[in-house]
């Protein structure tokens, strides 16, 4: 790059914030690390969530992203992740929210198996609870004149059920959430959401109420307290399949010990006849709450802050070591790449198979042979930090599928084929 071209280029600021760190990309936008900083010293991390660039000349993108960020800002409760501002920064538009030092749940149960530690069903209860409680105030929001904004979460998933280290519970992302007033309406039957978690009115496309998300939740807390995932299937329609017509198998058929009271919450909740369900998720909470406060153990939320600090205590001192660096270093995030076109590539010409890093946790492209020396590197050395590299070959067909599919959920390649690998042996 030319000097000129590097004093042309926006430095690593974003407007009134600096990029850290990317932390994911998604379908729809980019996840940063950021640092906001103010008068006499004032500085505040959060969570930059930009629309990747390619789309911001997509009007439609772009509504759909300010609905977004405008039904979350509304939304003001401790177990709701906080939307803090909404912007744009030449073509790039943004919303700023709540950074949460802790893990999502997606990463909890595996991170507690991987160490030989049982997940206690009382902590999956609890933390049910709290998603409740932030669902119920979610649902029953209105805006500033009384109306119902009448808010479907719709995405009710382990990855999107956050659990900070003082053991507060957070639900993020109404990123695809349905409100009456939204300017950009979802499609009629256009399906959203991660399929296994889906309640069966979604997946015929009916009109979602409520309900729904309470249906989702039950299938999350069912996987959280026997081990297995409730619906699964060959395909993207076998899956649906299980849900709408597949039979719900009490979850003492998986373990003997789960309480019978637990047990009929679960049940009540995965009713397919959404009539028959809790109607609110106070209902469910009430009784959730009630069961442990029955109970011989009782957890608080200092309790599920001792568990998850036992569980990431190795990560959390790496992550506090990089917020501080972050500090009085500049950004770390390469201004070049932040700001840079992200156009869709041309058809790429076929070549031999390509390897899918199985065990890497970024996004994953294809090799040149002039990289093949430094990428080596990289893998022994993620080897050498305990984690055991699968290498995949794939040709250009089934990566594209893998990428469609990988892009449609918000994760990277090496992820997607991560959690397919390991639905199918954990069910062989």
């Amino acid at each position: 790059m030319s000097a000129a071209t590097a004093a042309s280029r926006p430095s690593a600021d974003f407007g009134r914030y600096t990029l850290l760190d990317r932390l994911a990309v998604g379908g729809m936008a980019e996840i940063f690390l950021a640092r906001q900083a103010g008068l006499e010293g004032f500085e505040k991390n959060v969570v930059i969530k930009r629309i990747r660039p390619h789309l911001s000349q997509r009007q439609a993108f772009v509504r759909m992203f300010l609905n977004e960020a405008k039904l979350a800002a509304q939304l003001t409760h401790p177990n709701v992740v906080q939307i803090y501002d909404l912007g744009k920064v030449a073509d790039s538009y943004y919303i700023a929210m709540e950074y949460i030092f802790g893990r999502d749940m997606r990463r909890v149960i595996p991170k507690a198996e991987a160490l030989g530690i049982p997940f206690p069903m009382v902590y999956a209860l609890k933390i049910a609870s709290s998603v409740l409680e932030g669902l119920f105030y979610a649902h029953q929001k209105t805006d500033l004149y009384g109306a119902p904004l009448a808010i479907v979460h719709r995405d009710i998933t382990p990855e999107n059920i956050f659990v900070s280290f003082d053991g507060t519970v957070k639900v993020l992302d109404f990123g695809i959430a349905k409100a009456s007033n939204q300017l950009e309406h979802t499609q009629n039957g256009e399906i959203k959401g991660k399929l296994s978690y889906m309640s069966p009115e979604q997946c015929l496309g009916k009109p979602l109420d409520n309900r729904s998300d309470i249906f989702s939740l039950g299938v999350v807390l069912y996987e959280w307290i026997t081990g297995f995932r409730l619906f699964t299937g060959d395909s993207e329609v076998g899956i649906l399949r299980s849900i709408t017509d597949g039979k719900i198998y009490a979850p003492s058929y998986f373990r003997s010990d789960i309480p019978e009271e637990v047990e009929r919450i679960l049940m009540r909740a995965l009713e397919k006849d959404r009539d028959k369900r809790y109607q609110t998720a106070w209902e469910m909470q009430y009784d959730i709450d009630r069961f442990l406060a029955d109970y011989e153990f009782t957890p608080s939320s200092i309790h599920l802050s001792n568990f998850l600090k036992q569980l990431f205590l190795d990560e959390m001192e790496d992550e506090i070591t990089r917020l501080q660096a972050g500090r009085s270093a500049e950004a770390w995030v390469d201004p070049e790449e932040v700001f840079a076109v992200d156009d869709h590539a041309p058809p790429r010409p076929k070549r031999a198979p390509r390897v899918a890093d199985a065990a890497s946790t970024g996004d994953w492209e294809a090799q040149d042979d002039d990289e093949a020396t430094d990428a080596g590197t990289q893998l022994q050395e993620r080897t050498q930090r305990s984690q055991r590299i699968l290498p995949i070959a794939l040709d250009d067909d089934a990566h594209d599928k893998l990428e469609a599919i990988a892009a449609r959920e918000g994760v990277s390649v090496p992820a997607l084929a991560r959690e397919i690998l390991g639905d199918w042996l954990k069910y062989r």
